[in-house]
């Protein structure tokens, strides 16, 4: 539950960043065409698309069968983890399933017997694919927060690692580094590797369980405390030298270098006391598409774009074969509040060339456009006269309009009903040809007749692909 709350409350202050729609199809005096909007996906759980292994091979309990024994009362050791017994067992991916109330399933380590040789532990996650965090990398102990441990970070797929944050409980003696707060950091530093001591002192290992990365702390740096000033998030951003690229990374790395102490120095006498166990990782950040999609979807197993503004790759990170007649560009904030597409334009091509920031066109006879994400199951269908602060609510058809709105989307909804019985055709129906919806603020969906342009949820609706968007 408390995942799924964080999750709301960080997409509400991203709600003010206008960034979700990459194109529309618009109608001019010059003929229809294509206009492109900066544009990137919306935020999710990372690690239900991560694959995760942990080192060394042996590191994982269970394989010959042992007891644990805990701080609170070191010589009660009914804990037992087995391998071999599923009821017993505390495989790596139960850092990831989903717990019952009351109920923690976790992953646990060895315990320390051959001390004073180090008991280290290496956790990596992978996305095969650049991402962003958007907010606090939480990991949940079980029995005690490690009393050292670093968190590092790769670009590159595994193949180099840099430090993004290290953990002890004296940083001085650990690290050799004064202990500092993400929230006390300037704003030249927000991107700053530090040491903390907040997340390793011994507090019971029931009472503190979470060791956290706070990216949110860093980005209320611009944003504000309450995330309302996106603006300027977005500005910095783009003019901060390294800082978008601080977040951005393809795997995660915890070295856990030393287990919970209980407070005390290590008991020769009870080693098994002593060991790593983890609950949960919670991870939230959105693909990076350099923002040239809106959309990212699981092929082969991995995260991947679907791009837009005629560019192709794992992070869109490139144009497609025929549109390269400019370098290829990262699509940008600004200038607010719908920033730059950037696209890839072919040679004497207007479609790509349309490169100029969103905006609400006041067109001399109003006319319908349509507003695609990228795929017809995410079809959404809009009027410019609606966007345009002056125009009359009843948008005048043109003969280009007509048929546009016919072609364009009358012949996704007709491909759609077969695939959802289900749901009442009437309501969903294409009007006549020659015939257009009304303006949505003065639309009622059953009047209306079709999925596309009512303003709020018709009946049946949700039997529709999630993906599916309305004006």
């Amino acid at each position: 539950m408390l995942p799924l709350l964080a999750l709301f409350l960080h997409c509400l202050p991203l709600a003010s960043g206008d960034y979700d729609i990459c194109k529309s199809w618009v109608t001019t005096d010059e003929g229809p065409t294509w206009e492109f909007y900066a544009c990137q996906p919306k935020v999710m759980r990372l690690k239900d698309y991560v694959k995760v292994k942990v080192e060394p091979s042996g590191i994982t309990c269970g394989d010959p069968p042992e007891r644990f024994c805990s701080h609170e009362n070191p010589y009660l050791c009914s804990n037992e983890c087995d391998a071999s017994n599923p009821d017993l067992a505390h495989p790596p991916r139960l850092m990831f399933d989903r717990e019952d109330e009351g109920l923690a399933t976790y992953w646990q380590s060895v315990p320390w017997s051959r001390y004073p040789s180090p008991l280290e532990a290496n956790i990596t996650l992978s996305w095969n694919k650049s991402v962003e965090l958007t907010d606090d990398v939480v990991v949940t102990f079980e029995y005690g927060r490690p009393t050292a441990m670093v968190l590092e970070k790769s670009l590159d797929n595994g193949r180099t690692w840099h430090p993004y944050q290290f953990y002890a409980e004296d940083c001085t003696e650990a690290f050799g580094m004064a202990p500092r707060r993400a929230r006390d950091l300037p704003a030249s530093g927000a991107h700053r590797v530090l040491c903390t001591e907040e997340y390793s002192r011994w507090a019971g290992s029931k009472k503190e369980k979470h060791v956290r990365f706070e990216v949110r702390d860093r980005l209320a740096i611009f944003a504000g405390p309450d995330m309302r000033n996106m603006g300027n998030l977005y500005t910095r951003l783009e003019s901060a030298k390294g800082l978008k690229d601080f977040f951005t990374l393809t795997d995660l790395r915890m070295r856990l270098l030393r287990p919970a102490l209980g407070g005390t120095y290590v008991q020769r006498e009870n080693l098994y006391k002593y060991f790593y166990a983890i609950s949960n990782i919670e991870v939230i950040g959105r693909c990076k598409c350099n923002l040239h999609a809106s959309l990212c979807s699981v092929r082969e197993g991995s995260l991947q774009c679907e791009c837009e503004h005629n560019t192709t790759g794992p992070d869109c990170g490139k144009c497609k074969r025929n549109f390269r007649t400019r370098s290829w560009r990262a699509g940008s904030y600004l200038p607010l509040p719908h920033g730059s597409p950037n696209a890839c334009a072919a040679a004497g091509s207007a479609v790509g060339s349309i490169g100029r920031p969103r905006k609400d066109p006041i067109p001399k006879a109003p006319v319908a456009t349509v507003a695609m994400r990228g795929a017809p199951s995410t079809l959404a269908l809009s009027t410019s006269a609606a966007r345009g602060p002056g125009a009359p609510s009843t948008p005048q058809p043109t003969a280009i309009s007509q048929g546009l709105w016919h072609r364009k989307v009358c012949a996704q909804i007709r491909d759609w009903i077969p695939l959802y019985p289900q749901v009442d055709q009437a309501i969903y129906s294409c009007p006549p040809r020659g015939e257009l919806p009304r303006a949505p603020d003065a639309l009622q969906c059953r009047s209306c007749g079709h999925l596309c342009c009512c303003p709020r949820p018709c009946p049946g609706l949700q039997t529709f692909p999630a993906q599916a968007q309305i004006c």
